[in-house]
């Protein structure tokens, strides 16, 4: 972990821009433990698995019906034929299979030697008990599934770096694997800093306010499955300030708080961060959440985000979270964006990339739709909680017409 630093940024930068800066040089964390299936799920892959055998083992069966030789098919000719047995999964046809039979097979079992092609047992009437008329004759080598069609021994078939989705679980079992190397956890330690600020169960005195930022921190980490050290709040006492950042420092690989780092903020949090890390302050061209802070303290990595909580939100998303997926090894770190059509006119002044807070739906005729989640100004919390995405406005842009096509971050494609 080793950012590119550059203490001389006074001008606003793009949040493309900052968030190459912040991902450029970030190298996964050390460290792989081995972990049983049931509990690597979400993981990420810290090493290639390759496929010892083939999958599938034998050729087999994509089909309830009746398995023959494709050398009994002439042209489009009804075809009866001889049932002399049958061959299930688990329990193998053994007989020979001459010319003129055909066995009863299921879906999955061995396509036994001496046959070749399945047809669906739909496709065919039984005039008795030994024998069968097929009434739509099946193309050679039909509804057969041959040995390797999903994996060929050798063959890599989930990557380092990989986050593990429930289908991996299932494609490490056909391979009979029980553990897998995966990256540890990251450890991401939080406070938020204020006088001001009181917990949950205290009582407000005037002008106190709840700490509603921690519990936001908190829920987009849990998402993101790392280790949380929740620190709690931290007055606005110099000593008090130091201590919490060695402490957080010495037991977390990455380190967040919230509020202190605009320009001109009366606390000691940049005062500290400058005495005892290498901190960058920026200032994005972005709406909400124009101040962000980013370096390292000692061997942690280091991100200060605005105050206003849509703020805390929205820097996290594309910020944060592109720099912790990075850092436990994941391929795939920016947000994810889409095209979707506006059912409503959506106000914007050119000058800052503007991150509204919208609800993506699919419209009847199957295209997908955004509208505005309400108001937003970067306090309001209500529009955000409404929303399930970010609509993307670029930064040289100005209002947007209904109708018009837009870029939009899903936050189902943001988490995790």
């Amino acid at each position: 972990m080793s950012p590119n630093l550059n203490h001389s940024d006074n001008l606003f930068l793009s949040v493309s821009e900052v968030q190459q800066r912040i991902i450029s040089d970030i190298k996964a964390v050390d460290g792989i433990e081995q972990v049983d299936l049931r509990h690597a799920l979400g993981r990420i892959l810290a090493a290639d698995v390759i496929a010892t055998f083939d999958t599938p083992p034998c050729d087999n069966s994509g089909m309830d019906g009746y398995a023959f030789h494709s050398k009994e098919i002439k042209g489009d000719e009804t075809l009866t034929l001889k049932v002399v047995g049958q061959s299930f999964a688990g329990h193998i046809y053994n007989g020979e299979i001459k010319p003129g039979e055909a066995i009863r097979i299921m879906t999955g079992a061995q396509v036994p030697a001496g046959v070749d092609t399945v047809v669906m047992q739909e496709h065919t009437k039984k005039p008795d008990d030994e024998t069968i008329l097929i009434t739509t004759i099946p193309k050679p080598f039909a509804n057969v599934r041959k040995a390797g069609d999903d994996l060929i021994t050798g063959q890599t078939f989930l990557a380092a770096g990989k986050q593990l989705s429930p289908t991996d679980l299932a494609f490490l079992a056909t391979q009979g694997i029980a553990e897998v190397s995966v990256k540890r956890k990251l450890r991401v330690a939080f406070f938020s800093t204020g006088d001001e600020l009181r917990s949950i169960g205290e009582t407000l005195a005037e002008g106190d306010i709840y700490d509603s930022n921690r519990y936001s921190i908190y829920g987009l980490l849990k998402n993101m499955d790392v280790d949380i050290i929740d620190m709690g709040v931290i007055k606005d006492d110099r000593q008090a300030i130091e201590d919490a950042f060695n402490t957080a420092a010495s037991v977390a690989d990455a380190v967040i708080t919230s509020g202190g780092v605009s320009v001109g903020e009366a606390d000691f949090v940049k005062e500290t961060l400058e005495k005892l890390g290498r901190i960058n302050f920026w200032k994005i061209s972005m709406k909400p959440g124009k101040p962000l802070a980013f370096g390292t303290l000692g061997n942690s990595l280091f991100f200060g985000l605005p105050g206003n909580p849509v703020s805390v939100i929205a820097t996290f998303y594309q910020f944060v979270q592109p720099a912790l997926k990075r850092m436990k090894g994941q391929n795939i770190v920016l947000p994810m964006v889409i095209k979707a059509k506006t059912t409503e006119f959506l106000k914007k002044r050119p000058g800052r990339t503007d991150f509204q807070r919208g609800i993506l739906e699919q419209a009847e005729n199957g295209e997908l739709t955004v509208r505005n989640a309400g108001t937003q100004a970067s306090h309001v919390l209500t529009a955000m909680s409404n929303a399930n995405c970010f609509i993307v406005l670029p930064a040289e842009g100005g209002s947007v017409e209904i109708g018009e096509m837009v870029d939009v971050q899903p936050f189902e494609g943001l988490t995790g």
